[in-house]
Parts: C-alpha cells; structure tokens; sequence
C-alpha cells in the first residue's frame, strides 16, 4: 500500500505539470505509478458493490456489453474498447465506438440480443427499469456492473468500478485524474468572475431545463455561471417561458437544434438575454455525458461564457 501511495503522488504530480486534460501522458504516468507499486494495483480485501447492491468481482472481462453509453466513452479512455462487443444506440464516442454492433436503447434491453453476444461482462445504469435486466442475467450466470453515474462525484468512482473488471486499476487512476485536474483548473481560471446567471434549454415542448442535480448544473458552475434553475433540487424540470422572462437570465444555453429554436420563435424574444443575442450554444455531444469529456466540457462552457479567458 505504501509503494502504492507514492506511486499515486508522482502520478498527481505528473498530472499538475503536463497539460491536464490530455492523455498524452499517459503511458509515462503508468509506468512510473507501476514501477513504483512493482505491480498492478491490489483490489481490497472489503466488498466492492456497485448501485444494486451487487458485488463487484475483481477480474479481466474479454467480452463487454455496455449499456451506458458514459461507461462506454469510459471503458475506451482506459484500453478496454477492444474488449466492447455491445452498446447502446446513443453511443457516439469515441468514433471506433459506432463500429461495436448496437444493442438498442440500454434501458429495458432486449436479453435475448444481449445473451446471444456471450458476453462475460455486460454494464447497465442503475435505474429501477434496469434491475430486472440485471437480475435475470446474474441467474444465468452473466456477471453485471449497474452504476448510476449522475453527477460529477460520479466519475471517479466508476472509473474504479471499471479499473476493478478489467484488471487494469492504475489506467483508471490515470483518466480520474486528469479529468479532475482540468475541472479544477477551469475552476480556478473563473474563481474570480462574476457569475450571472444562466438558463439551460433542454426541450422546448415541454420547455424542459436543468435542475441542480444535474451534473449539466455543476458544469455550470465550475465554467464561471450560475443555474437559473439552482432552487429545483431534481436533475430537471419543466418550467414555464414566462417564469424564465420574470428570472432574467444572463444567459441562456442550448445546443445546436435549441439555438435555432431560439432564434426563430418569436415568443422567445420576450427574454431579455435571447433578444441581446446571449444565447451560448454548447456542443452536446460534448457536454451531455458525464463522462471522461467532463474536463473538455468545462472548458468549452468557460470559453464561451467568459471570452478570452485563459485556460
């Protein structure tokens, strides 16, 4: 445990000096941590369990299904997408992901599909929809990982989950890490601004947004803003126009498709900020994950709401 220590220290260390974010220290990362623990890291002697409960058996899985398509960008970031025989359709990165033969939405999977690819392995989110699905597979005898990654506390924990069935825990480190040390550099670079407030369209029938449970909301706020919607403790919400025309935002957000929307319904004009043109357009595929992209993510929302800033 102590070698194990240090070598987690020098990582950091690493992780500090090169460009955080990137993953092109990576190999030099892992073969420094993996000198200095003079092998792999140990899984502990205590249970592991993941969102249902269930126990998480050390191992090396050869044939995984993921039916979460953050676990998915996931188990690519640490070397393990060679191993992905299943995903789900929603999956779109990296791009050698969309070569892994589509298992359908993730929620509710169909388990005759899912057990005819033999998989050792398969990955779900742990929601009430997908415990039955987990259940059914653990009686055949097809082990299950159910996580339910939501927010950005999230990450580092799955990522060690899937450190754990893959055999490959120092690789896990590595991502969490310099994941983490770039959301902690955007939140340092916009410490000191002002933070106005901002509005996340979602949907617009119902005009749906973000709540402060959403990891979207923390997003927010390690970019240098403030959810109009931090008061709604649930991920989401359906509001109303003119409840967000009496907010006032500073700023409203939206993806590509919303921005449109936007711009050509009138009725939006009555807000303030989109008659201004302060409309931010995220790239959702690169925010609407909280997975391994995180740290792209805060930086590309910082940027746009704090131009020139310097990360």
């Amino acid at each position: 445990m102590a070698s194990f220590n240090r070598g987690t220290s020098i990582l950091r260390a690493f992780s500090r000096i090169l460009p955080a974010g990137k993953l092109v220290f990576c190999c030099v990362a892992v073969s420094i941590l993996a000198a200095a623990c003079g092998r792999d890291v140990a899984p502990s002697s205590v249970a592991v369990r993941d969102d249902f409960g269930n126990e998480v058996v050390p191992g090396v899985a050869r044939r995984i299904i993921s039916l979460n398509p953050a676990t998915t960008e996931m188990l690519f970031a640490i070397g393990a997408g060679s191993r992905v025989i299943g995903r789900t359709t929603w999956d779109s990165y990296p791009d050698s992901a969309r070569l892994v033969p589509d298992m359908g939405p993730g929620l509710r999977p169909n388990l005759e599909v899912v057990i005819g690819a033999k998989p050792d392995l398969v990955i779900l989110y742990a929601s009430a929809d997908n415990r039955p699905a987990a259940d059914r597979l653990r009686s055949l005898g097809v082990a299950t990982l159910a996580v339910k990654n939501d927010s950005i506390g999230d990450l580092g924990r799955t990522l060690r989950l899937l450190g754990i069935v893959t055999g490959d825990s120092v690789r896990a480190l590595v991502v969490a890490d310099s994941v983490r040390a770039t959301l902690d550099r955007v939140r340092a670079a916009t410490a000191g601004r002002e933070r106005r407030t901002a509005f996340w369209y979602i949907w617009d029938s119902p005009l749906i947004t973000i709540g402060r449970g959403s990891f979207m909301s923390e997003l927010l706020a390690i970019a240098g803003a403030s959810n109009l919607y931090d008061d709604i403790a649930t991920p989401s919400a359906n509001v109303t126009l003119e409840d967000v025309v009496t907010r006032n935002p500073h700023w409203v957000v939206a993806g590509p498709e919303g921005t449109r929307n936007l711009r050509r319904d009138a009725r939006w004009r009555a807000v303030p900020a989109v008659r201004a043109g302060r409309i931010i357009m995220a790239d959702t595929a690169l925010v609407g994950k909280p997975s391994v992209r995180l740290g792209e993510a805060a930086v590309s929302l910082a940027r746009r709401l704090h131009p020139g800033i310097e990360l």
